[in-house]
């Protein structure tokens, strides 16, 4: 399935689809990253970060917005964008954040992931914003390189607490 596809579709997630964000962000977190985590420290961030309530308070925030990416009417991936305060990285407010950005493993390979971008890439000139930024686990190396073939750089690094390890990411815009 390509993203030119009239199968396939980008559009905002509503409060009424929270259920639905919870499973795709639950399921793909875990599916990226707990072959390189604790089990305890998978299942706190989860909990904390990825919990109804928290999800509840993030789509209801003015300055930020989530997209999911549809397959057949089928939930391929999803987009978080931040503004302003909502950014996890107040020195950089002044840009968009790809806060996160996830493909079910099904549909990876198939333009999802592109088409995502895209769509990021849209808000930010929509929003009239300067640049795009995220942060990326250092040890993601395939995520490293999708964002570098979409033409983003490293500029620099922050924390990232997932459960109780403090972990890095290097954080990539671009222009």
């Amino acid at each position: 399935m390509k993203i030119n596809d009239p199968h396939f579709t980008v559009s905002r997630v509503l409060p009424a689809e929270l259920s639905e964000l919870q499973q795709i962000s639950r399921d793909t977190f875990f599916d990226t990253f707990a072959g390189f985590n604790t089990p305890e420290d998978m299942q706190r961030y989860m909990e904390h970060n990825l919990g109804a309530e928290q999800l509840s308070r993030e789509l209801e925030n003015p300055d930020s917005e989530f997209f999911f990416a549809r397959v057949n009417g089928e939930i391929a991936g999803y987009l978080k964008l931040n503004k302003g305060t909502a950014c996890a990285d107040s020195r950089y407010a002044e840009a968009l954040e790809i806060e996160r950005i996830y493909v079910r493993k099904e549909f990876k390979g198939a333009g999802t992931g592109q088409a995502l971008m895209e769509k990021a890439r849209a808000r930010m000139q929509e929003l009239n914003l300067p640049w795009l930024w995220l942060g990326v686990w250092e040890k993601n190396e395939p995520a490293i390189r999708f964002y570098e073939k979409q033409g983003f750089v490293p500029f620099d690094s922050h924390g990232f607490m997932l459960g109780n390890d403090l972990q890095t990411d290097i954080l990539m815009r671009w222009l």
